[in-house]
């Protein structure tokens, strides 16, 4: 028996729309299911009959998944309007878009598909699955850059997780990672004072680049697809797995109250000096002053 899912990832799924354009559709009245007009968060399977302007959906498309070997100046982006999206570089017959991304600037293995599902398990830093780079920068590297690559870097508000790094070459060194922070590799190396000359991509969980030139893709074997998927099937797809253990940490620690003793005993004698709002002590008049009334403070002087 199919298991129910939501409508608009259901259309999605066929081909016909994105999730955000199913969900205009919906929201315009222009979906039906059993021949009633269709709500938002309706949960539908295959035996539901589903019309878009009173025509039938296709069926859902065969599940699609690629390896390709991005060139540089290639841009992860599936936006017809930008002349170098993967989507054309690639020229697939079908609906894919690319799992996660690498910059143009650097090249190497991406995942594509037509299913959202597998996107979100693999990309979810929580997950932790692995991806593998080779990086070249633009002087000689030494042990305690490749030390401090390994420990863990604070950029974008968090400290990257301790990752495997290792010296291959003068300026050259290859690195695992199972995180996916934006341009991760390049600003943990401008931390040290290094800037990446190149950047390759060399695999993903237990997929890699060998027999594939740049600007080739294949279809993912049956025997990757089936490791893959018994790799994420315990994980998780929500955004909750995508937090950085760290950084939810540093919050917390960041806003919580302070709860130190003499610090409340402080607050409480300030209050009970501090007369009641809206009222003043007998016998004063309160203090007019003379003049124009002061406009620094709305103009923020």
């Amino acid at each position: 028996m199919d298991t129910p899912k939501r409508l608009n990832k259901y259309i999605s799924e066929t081909g016909f729309c994105s999730r955000r354009e199913a969900d205009t559709l919906i929201s315009d009245g222009r979906v039906s299911v059993n021949g009633q007009v269709a709500e938002m968060g309706l949960k539908v399977t295959d035996s539901d009959n589903i019309l878009v302007d009173n025509k039938p959906l296709k069926s859902k498309p065969k599940r699609v998944y690629i390896a390709y070997n991005k060139p540089v100046g290639v841009t992860c982006t599936t936006e017809r309007k930008i002349k170098s999206n993967i989507v054309n570089a690639i020229n697939y017959p079908e609906r894919i878009f690319p799992i996660g991304r690498l910059d143009r600037p650097s090249e190497g293995l991406i995942f594509l598909t037509n299913e959202g599902d597998i996107v979100n398990k693999i990309l979810r830093a929580g997950n932790n699955h692995e991806k593998e780079y080779i990086v070249t920068v633009d002087k000689a590297i030494d042990d305690k850059f490749i030390h401090g690559m390994r420990s863990g870097v604070p950029i974008l508000g968090t400290v990257t997780k301790k990752c495997f790094v290792k010296k291959t070459g003068a300026k050259k060194f290859t690195i695992t990672l199972t995180q996916g922070l934006n341009r991760q590799i390049r600003r943990m190396c401008e931390y040290f004072g290094y800037e990446v000359q190149t950047l390759k991509r060399v695999r993903i969980m237990n997929v890699n680049l060998n027999g594939l030139r740049a600007g080739e893709w294949r279809h993912l074997s049956e025997a990757e697809m089936a490791e893959i998927n018994a790799s994420i099937e315990g994980s998780s797809k929500t955004e909750e797995a995508s937090v950085d253990d760290k950084k939810r940490a540093g919050s917390k620690e960041k806003f919580a109250p302070k709860r130190n003793s003499d610090n409340q005993r402080t607050k409480d004698k300030t209050r009970q000096a501090r007369p009641e709002k809206g009222k003043r002590k007998p016998g004063k008049k309160p203090e007019r002053v003379k003049g124009t009334l002061s406009l620094n403070k709305k103009n923020g002087r």
